[in-house]
């Protein structure tokens, strides 16, 4: 049976465009104040009591939603969530009254000679029912914590790790029924993935766009909160989901794709390395508009 979504009602997307907003670009955008419908900011940025960081970020709430996505709470933890993490998350929370909040569908988290250790990194997890339990109980603790549902994020992995008994959006669909829990569907992911698979089962491996287009199709559309857009960095042997470039042709076809089948949801242009100046993710995200627009439209 699925689980009752307790916190269904602030869960709800409000359709519209934002941009990752990251240091270089605070003041431009402060002083600018272009239209947007989100500026997302990583969480772990700003924990700390108080500061520049936190009051600018205060500034800029009183123009914008502002989405918090967050890269440390290693859902798929065998050793838990943090407390200490998740009580500043929850802090950050009550301070901006986020329009949503999101982390990944992976782990980084153990108990090493009895001490704590965090990789720093978004290692994946197997698709099977131990890790499902895992991370079924992490997420239930945080939206407890939180008292509102949470986004998964999927993962660009590198490396399959032995034991998955199911394709990761049946964990994922799995895991939204069993906890009422949100999708983040990062469509650059899944391209990067579906090329990777394809450097490494060479010509007879299944083509890039049609296997995400089945990746997109396998999913709860009602469950998916929020996409992501960003670049990626073809390397000899393999691509890298390093978010520095602009929105490669393939992920925007994928994205009206998505946009198809999820409808008018809110989107994001992830621009972490080499920052480019503003107006070039101003444009990025005049384009996710201009696609979004006619399911806004339709909704």
């Amino acid at each position: 049976m699925p689980t009752m979504n307790r916190f269904a009602h602030a869960q709800e997307p409000e359709p519209g465009v934002g941009i990752g907003w990251r240091h270089p670009h605070y003041g431009e955008l402060l002083e600018t104040r272009p239209a947007l419908g989100f500026l997302e900011v990583h969480s772990e940025n700003f924990f700390a009591e108080g500061g520049a960081a936190l009051e600018v970020l205060l500034q800029a709430r009183a123009s914008y939603p502002v989405s918090l996505h967050g890269v440390g709470l290693a859902l798929g933890s065998a050793a838990g969530v943090d407390p200490w993490h998740l009580d500043q998350l929850a802090r950050l929370a009550e301070r901006i009254a986020p329009a949503r909040i999101s982390d990944h569908a992976s782990f980084a988290r153990g108990v090493i000679n009895g001490q704590d250790v965090h990789a720093g990194d978004l290692l994946p997890i197997p698709f099977n029912q131990e890790s499902l339990t895992v991370f079924c109980r992490n997420v239930h603790q945080v939206q407890e914590r939180l008292k509102r549902p949470l986004l998964v994020e999927n993962l660009s992995a590198y490396l399959t790790l032995a034991g998955s008994d199911r394709s990761e959006t049946d964990f994922l669909g799995e895991l939204v029924q069993r906890t009422g829990c949100g999708l983040l569907v990062d469509v650059n992911n899944i391209y990067v993935n579906a090329l990777n698979a394809r450097l490494a089962g060479g010509p007879d491996a299944p083509d890039p766009l049609r296997a995400c287009e089945q990746w997109l199709a396998q999913l709860p559309a009602g469950a998916v909160g929020e996409i992501h857009l960003g670049g990626y960095c073809v390397m000899e042997d393999i691509v890298i989901d390093d978010h520095g470039s602009r929105v490669a042709d393939e992920v925007w076809q994928l994205y009206a794709h998505a946009i198809t089948r999820f409808g008018a949801v809110p989107t994001l242009i992830e621009w972490d390395t080499a920052l480019p100046p503003l107006a070039v993710l101003l444009g990025e995200a005049e384009r996710a508009r201009r696609l979004n627009q006619p399911a806004e439209m339709s909704a």
